[in-house]
């Protein structure tokens, strides 16, 4: 029996776990803390679904995957996991981002639709459409459970064979390895041995590995807003020129309203998770460009999370010794892809395929195409 260790228990390790253990792997999941605890970037209350992603087509495609897979894992575990409310993205150019998202959306045979600005008033219950060119429908976006999504994936890991570690991993010395048979990992003065290591360690990655990725506060806020706003009724929504985006209310967290460029640096393990009033007049200032009736709505719930980001958000998937691989740098737009991305990932470890060149360790150029902002925090 083939055997893998994977590293993290966030949305990408405990997907892979679960992926692996069910296509008969032996898998140890390792996690200093618990599935998702609130240090993690999986452990935000939500998480957007969508497929536009500019010009990127391979993207889309397995966003569009991923979908059906946020599906099944609501199925299996008995409750919503993803609430398909659709996604209205805000354009402010006529030839912009959103219209290069809309012709690859159409290529694919995603269902779109690009609408007139005015016909925002019949998806919220408030909308100023100034400024705006046109909008982008994705009928088939939503919101994702994202921490609740987590914890059912690991559970679910563990109930396929999956063995859960609880520990802080570090790669173990060589010598203590038999090599070329199995690779290890050190949890506590112990070593772990398998034919192949996943660190999926999301933000401790750079911690433990040369890799290009940087660590980001993200300031998460959810207003407190009247019954009309909850989702589903209300649909996700981004502003990407503005690097803005939210949803309704779900499960009575309120109504999410943040933004989407990238914070100061942060250490996700002692960083205090304490949001910035500069964070929170921010997002206030866009309710109140967008949907003036929401000017003076109150924070209900606010959270700390982090991106690790890389130069190009492209992500990292590479082997750096033989059997020995990094999966991260989800750059803030990982999360949505992690059912159809462990597939992706479980036919590499397989050989079936090599990783796509995009995520090697080759110099990277700073780009803004894949993620939901436009510009620089």
């Amino acid at each position: 029996m083939k055997s893998v260790i994977v590293v993290g228990s966030g949305i990408w390790g405990s997907s892979l776990a679960l992926r692996l253990a069910e296509t008969g792997w032996r898998v140890t999941l390792i996690e200093q803390h618990q599935p998702g605890h609130v240090r993690q970037s999986s452990a935000g209350e939500t998480r957007l679904m969508r497929c536009a992603h500019g010009t990127e087509e391979w993207y889309a495609r397995l966003a569009w995957r991923a979908r059906d897979g946020w599906r099944r894992l609501g199925e299996r575990a008995g409750e919503e996991l993803y609430t398909e409310a659709g996604m209205l993205w805000f354009a402010q150019v006529e030839d912009g981002w959103e219209h290069a998202s809309a012709q690859v959306l159409k290529n694919l045979d995603i269902p779109c639709e690009v609408l007139d600005p005015a016909d925002g008033a019949r998806f919220f219950p408030d909308f100023n459409p100034a400024g705006l060119s046109h909008l982008l429908w994705e009928p088939h976006a939503g919101v994702i459970r994202a921490r609740r999504a987590t914890q059912i994936t690991a559970r679910l890991a563990e109930a396929a064979g999956a063995r859960l570690v609880r520990g802080r991993a570090t790669p173990a010395d060589g010598a203590a390895v038999e090599v070329g048979v199995e690779v290890g990992v050190e949890v506590g003065g112990e070593v772990l041995a398998a034919d192949r290591v996943v660190w999926a360690c999301g933000a401790w990655l750079p911690e433990l590995f040369d890799v290009p990725v940087t660590v980001t506060k993200q300031d998460t806020l959810h207003f407190a807003v009247p019954a009309a706003w909850s989702t589903p009724g209300t649909p996700a929504w981004v502003d990407h020129a503005a690097a803005a985006y939210g949803h309704g209310d779900v499960d009575g967290v309120g109504m999410k309203a943040t933004s989407d460029a990238e914070g100061p640096a942060y250490d996700p393990e002692h960083g205090e998770r304490a949001v910035d009033e500069a964070g929170v007049a921010h997002a206030r200032s866009y309710l109140v460009r967008r949907f003036p009736s929401l000017a003076s709505a109150p924070v209900l719930f606010s959270q700390v999370c982090q991106y690790a980001l890389t130069p190009d958000a492209e992500w990292i998937i590479t082997e750096t010794a033989p059997g020995v691989w990094l999966l991260g740098g989800d750059s803030g737009h990982g999360f949505k892809h992690a059912p159809a991305l462990a597939e992706y990932m479980a036919g590499i470890l397989d050989g079936a395929y090599g990783p796509e060149p995009r995520f090697g360790p080759h110099e990277r150029t700073p780009t803004r195409g894949l993620r939901t902002s436009g510009q620089a925090g």
